[in-house]
């Protein structure tokens, strides 16, 4: 039977790293939940060629709800930790050890969620420092994975980070 999988999102993610992740999860039969803002709304990845419809808010829902949680890059993940549901709603993840996946910029959430100190983890080499910053052993690897995390750098790291995720959610 499939996981039900969170995925936080707004505005200017990275296209790939939504829909490579997203369709991995479906075609492996799990149950997928974009949250955002604003229930119904359109958002457009960075690259214009990804457009999503927000499924619930981040007020209609909750961390008890799913199984996972799915993190994309590009510029959403910075404009997400402005807002302390989404900050909390991740944390809830870590709290509960349920599986937390991020790819380039998504463990920028997971920063202000306070989660990854003492943690192996990598992501794009521009948040190097901020991870290192807040505790993370960095690792520049296409996939790491530390107990409930699973973390990878870019694009080309999809394959391995999509085999490394539907590893965790057996």
């Amino acid at each position: 039977m499939g996981k039900k999988v969170a995925v936080v999102l707004a505005d200017h993610f990275e296209d790939v790293e939504f829909t490579g992740p997203v369709d991995a999860l479906k075609e492996a039969g799990h149950e997928v939940t974009v949250i955002g803002t604003e229930k119904g709304a359109e958002l457009v990845g960075k690259q214009e060629e990804a457009k999503v419809t927000v499924d619930v808010t981040i007020d209609e829902t909750s961390s008890s709800d799913f199984d996972a949680l799915l993190i994309p890059g590009g510029f959403s993940p910075d404009l997400l930790r402005e807002d302390d549901r989404f900050v909390t709603f991740t944390e809830e993840f870590d709290t509960s050890k349920k599986p937390i996946f991020s790819i380039c910029h998504g463990p920028q959430l997971m920063i202000n969620a306070k989660i990854v100190k003492g943690r192996k983890m990598t992501g794009y080499k521009s948040i190097r420092i901020d991870l290192e910053n807040a505790g993370v052993s960095y690792e520049d690897k296409e996939v790491v994975v530390d107990d409930n995390f699973v973390s990878s750098r870019q694009p080309d790291d999809i394959p391995a980070f999509n085999r490394e995720m539907l590893a965790k959610l057996g």
